[in-house]
């Protein structure tokens, strides 16, 4: 307990902060790249290789993410990430009259095999690691980037990538599901047994505690639910016949990084900690590969400000040295202006600037896990591996991560936490710089944003109409009959649906004969 009438002091999932910290006579734990990766899944971290730099990008046309695409690979990132617009989030394609006000507005717009062409123009796809953030329709723009890379004449053994594929947090936190969670946890793990067979490199899932995070939960929560889901996907891997050492080590994570440096830090090593006693203690996974939690993180989009927004920039950096000191093995720094628009080229290629400055100029890649030993460092992991155990408990009791979420259960304790946080700040106990303090009535000067090309977007519908007139529609029908009757069936849907896509069908035609079949998922809580 505090001391001397001090005021405690908590971190954001209400863990006391002592004043100092002393040696408890604790065992040391295990060196980075041993059982149980507490301090790293390899033994030297950054020195043998440095994160892979992911700036995620995604705007109105296919064409104009591709130039930012060539534009951040020559200005040294390391990796692609994708972001798409709500309408290919839902699996509606661009032309729908319910999809057309969002088409291109949060991300690019890919409802047909060309799209997804105009996408990758000019990239070797087997020299470079592409992620998707796309969840409900996540095994269809996989099967278009392999059919693609394919015509580059690159087999599928070569491809390396991550598609996010989580759909449990799309229900809990995020919303862009389609179908129920059942048939859903079906398109999961026939996505699984499919890149085993034909992608071995791919990581087949990102489950992800970002989007957790975004929606308001704790530290401790963030772990806690989002390891909750890994077991839930875990389970309907098995119980589809598939084995825990084989599709275990393409499975990776997605962790947010707050600005609470310490516990942030913390928090990876506990989640790494956690996972792998999981894989082993619950599961009997026995490879190295199947125990290892590897995650990718993104600075907190929810903690970017509109007002000061070159404050961001701040932000930024330390959430990004909280991610590296936390081991993470891919980080996307997000650009100061996105709380007010899509990133500009000026604000992603600070973004990018701002994680080479991380890994070349401070020093914090030379050692592995440079904090452990240290007394507050190794006490925030203890306690908030104790938190998230006792909330993955509680799911378990709910009778787990599906029917947590089917009643409503992790809904309400994350809008619980967010209320509270909110509650906080409005009455100052909480402090954001420039929002509840240290404001100022000359703000900075405005900044240049990003603007949506209205041009562009029209183009993009027009492209799909002139996409099902070139088609053979009869072709087409009869592909959409055989995905529909796979669905109906126990076969792998991957196959279907990717013959599906070379025959001429859209995002938005196999998503409606699936919509058909299974129904859309209505929250009833």
């Amino acid at each position: 307990m505090s001391g001397n009438g001090e005021k405690p002091v908590h971190t954001d999932s209400g863990i006391e902060i002592q004043p100092v910290y002393q040696d408890t006579g604790r065992d040391p734990e295990p060196a980075p790249g041993e059982y149980p990766y507490t301090r790293g899944i390899y033994p030297t971290m950054y020195r043998g290789r440095p994160w892979t730099m992911r700036q995620y990008a995604g705007f109105s046309s296919a064409e104009e993410t591709n130039k930012r695409f060539h534009l951040l690979l020559e200005r040294g990132q390391t990796g692609l990430s994708v972001a798409f617009d709500l309408p290919t989030q839902l699996g509606m394609d661009s032309d729908d009259p319910i999809a057309r006000a969002e088409v291109g507005r949060v991300g690019v717009a890919i409802s047909t095999l060309d799209d997804m062409r105009r996408l990758l123009k000019g990239i070797d796809l087997s020299k470079v690691s592409t992620s998707m953030t796309i969840n409900a329709p996540a095994s269809l723009l996989m099967l278009m980037y392999q059919i693609v890379a394919e015509e580059q004449g690159v087999d599928g053994s070569q491809l390396s990538g991550t598609v996010q594929n989580d759909i449990l947090k799309e229900y809990a936190a995020r919303g862009t599901f389609i179908f129920p969670p059942r048939p859903s946890m079906r398109l999961i793990t026939d996505t699984f047994a499919y890149c085993q067979e034909n992608l071995p490199n791919w990581n087949t899932i990102s489950i992800s505690g970002y989007h957790i995070r975004e929606a308001g939960s704790t530290a401790a929560q963030e772990i806690g639910f989002t390891l909750s889901n890994g077991i839930a996907y875990v389970r309907a891997a098995i119980d589809a016949g598939l084995e825990v050492d084989e599709f275990a080590p393409r499975l990776s994570f997605f962790f947010n990084a707050h600005s609470n440096l310490f516990e942030e830090i913390a928090k990876y090593r506990a989640a790494r900690r956690m996972w792998a006693k999981l894989m082993r203690e619950w599961f009997g996974a026995e490879s190295e590969r199947a125990l290892k939690l590897r995650f990718h993180t993104q600075t907190a989009g929810s903690s970017l400000t509109a007002q000061q927004p070159l404050n961001n920039v701040v932000r930024v950096a330390y959430q990004a040295l909280a991610a590296v000191l936390g081991g993470t093995q891919s980080l996307h720094a997000n650009g100061y202006d996105e709380a007010l628009a899509l990133p500009t080229e000026e604000a992603a290629t600070l973004a990018l600037r701002t994680q080479q400055i991380l890994s070349t100029e401070t020093g914090v890649a030379d050692t592995a896990d440079p904090l452990a030993g240290s007394y507050f460092i190794e006490e925030l992991t203890d306690r908030l591996e104790e938190a998230a155990w006792e909330i993955i408990h509680e799911v378990e009791d709910q009778g787990g991560a599906v029917v947590a979420v089917e009643r409503g259960y992790v809904q309400d304790q994350i809008a619980d936490s967010a209320y509270a946080w909110e509650q906080k700040l409005q009455s100052g106990e909480r402090v954001v710089i420039g929002v509840n303090r240290y404001q100022s009535e000359d703000e900075d000067a405005p900044i240049q944003l990003h603007r949506i090309d209205d041009d562009a977007v029209s183009r993009q519908i027009a492209r799909v109409e002139d996409y099902r007139e070139r088609r053979d529609n009869a072709q087409v029908e009869a592909a959409l009959d055989r995905v529909e009757a796979t669905a109906n069936g126990g076969d792998n849907l991957l196959p279907v649906m990717k013959d599906a896509l070379q025959t001429g069908a859209t995002i938005g035609d196999i998503c409606g004969r699936l919509r058909g079949l299974w129904g859309r998922y209505r929250p009833t809580v």
